[in-house]
């Protein structure tokens, strides 16, 4: 009686996810420890989260204020780390395993040193960036975000590392040892935040120690496989402290618009956050909680986001066009089926999710209708809003999709947000039902171009 069912399975993801370049045996192997991963990182950063929310609701809303500012900074070079993974894919799929071992170390010193000058940057200004961006914050809430945004910015370089070994090791197809990489980080992180918020009583001063042990820490790990453990790449120190111009002018060709794209793309979510910040601090709060619901119900399709980088990046480094094209087709469907999913299995089970957050009974219809409708929305839209970029960037096709990104994000997010946030008096909703039609919008470009012929044309190597 079973085995009729694992015979269909079998066919259909043998129709649908394999082909000449990859079978569905191997893109299982990808896709599973990204899936992991993404699970630990969203489910302990919801552990964080609702133990951060037991110091009070400014802790909690300085948290997310100045993650709106970290998610920016973060954002350069992580693009650049993605930049490595296209690249290293792409060797990888044409075989050339010297250059993947080239690819590895630019991609690891260049992001590494883009970090140092961001975290420098945001331990100097932390001031003036506070006062211009939350100016209208309460005092407490400011005071927190003070020592947040020193603390998260001294942590940059550890995690930067951290973010340009793993996106190599996708890029490969090592999931598994970039899954125990950000086990190791996460886990301590958590760890740590047990100590020092729930026991010791730190709060959010507590929560930047641990996030820096946690990430320096991941770091080191990162560098000893590397060093030590890999016996395919054979990476010296020396290939990561002398940068290869060549190596770093193909990275940034990948990563430059998705760096330029990601600033833009989080700045206009700064703006957002200020809209909100203005509404006062159980709007701040509600927001929060909204988003780490979303984060939760993404988990699936961010990691099929991941894994199409390196399967779309390999057949491209064959040539395959005809691979490329119906992978992407069948992970647009797959990441859509995947909030449906989600979103059975966590509806129902709102509140005793939501007390986690120890939120004020005021905002608990708030934050239920945000998760609502968002949930409902994302199941047509996210997926070709962000699985189809991840695909056409893949290929090289990254100044296009960064373009499309950030004039969507203004035109659309921004302004769209102010408008029913704001002058609508929509209030955070507004803020949410913008998010969904910047998605529709640039969802629909995207196919569009994902439709002709020009997101494959460009050569990377």
């Amino acid at each position: 009686m079973i085995q009729p069912n694992v015979n269909v399975k079998q066919g259909l993801l043998e129709k649908y996810f394999s082909g000449q370049s990859m079978d569905y045996r191997q893109m299982i192997a990808l896709f599973i420890p990204i899936l992991i991963d993404q699970a630990f990182v969203v489910g302990l950063n919801l552990v964080n989260t609702a133990m951060i929310s037991s110091a009070g609701v400014a802790a909690i809303s300085a948290v997310n204020m100045i993650d709106s500012i970290n998610i920016f900074l973060l954002s350069v070079f992580i693009a650049v780390a993605t930049g490595g993974t296209v690249v290293v894919a792409q060797y990888k799929g044409s075989g050339n395993n010297a250059m993947v071992s080239k690819a590895t170390a630019g991609a690891v010193s260049s992001v590494s040193l883009l970090a140092l000058g961001v975290g420098l940057f945001g331990v100097l200004f932390h001031g003036p960036l506070l006062n211009l961006l939350f100016g209208a914050a309460a005092p407490d809430v400011m005071a927190n975000g003070r020592t947040y945004l020193i603390g998260s910015s001294i942590s940059f370089l550890g995690i930067a590392v951290v973010e340009a070994v793993c996106g190599a090791l996708r890029g490969i197809g090592s999931t598994r040892a970039s899954l125990f990489l950000s086990l190791i980080m996460n886990l301590i992180y958590v760890l740590l935040n047990l100590v020092f918020i729930n026991l010791l009583n730190m709060g959010v001063l507590g929560m930047s120690i641990s996030i820096n042990i946690a990430r320096y820490l991941a770091a080191f790990c990162a560098l000893y496989y590397l060093f030590r453990l890999d016996s395919n790449l054979q990476i010296k120190l020396r290939d990561i402290l002398s940068l290869n111009l060549s190596m770093l002018k193909k990275i940034m060709f990948i990563g430059f618009p998705f760096a330029a794209e990601q600033m833009f793309f989080n700045g206009g979510k700064i703006l957002t956050q200020i809209f909100i910040v203005s509404l006062g601090t159980y709007a701040i709060a509600a927001n929060a909680i909204g988003a780490a619901f979303a984060g939760v119900m993404q988990i699936p399709a961010n990691a099929l986001a991941l894994t199409i980088i390196t399967v779309v990046g390999q057949c491209m480094g064959r040539g395959d066009v005809k691979d490329a094209r119906k992978f992407i087709k069948s992970f647009i469907v797959a990441s859509s089926l995947s909030f449906v999913l989600m979103g059975l299995l966590i509806l129902p089970f709102f509140e005793p999710l939501v007390s986690m957050f120890h939120p004020p009974v005021e905002i608990v219809d708030d934050i239920f209708l945000i998760v609502l409708i968002n949930t409902i929305l994302q199941i047509p839209l996210w997926s070709i809003s962000f699985i189809v970029p991840s695909g056409l960037r893949a290929a090289g096709d990254s100044k296009f999709t960064s373009i499309v990104s950030m004039l969507s994000m203004w035109l659309f997010r921004v302004v769209l947000g102010y408008i029913l946030g704001i002058v609508l008096d929509l209030g955070v909703l507004g803020v949410w039902l913008a998010m969904d039609c910047e998605w529709a919008v640039r969802g629909g470009i995207f196919l569009k171009r994902f439709l002709g012929k020009k997101w494959y044309q460009h050569r990377l190597i």
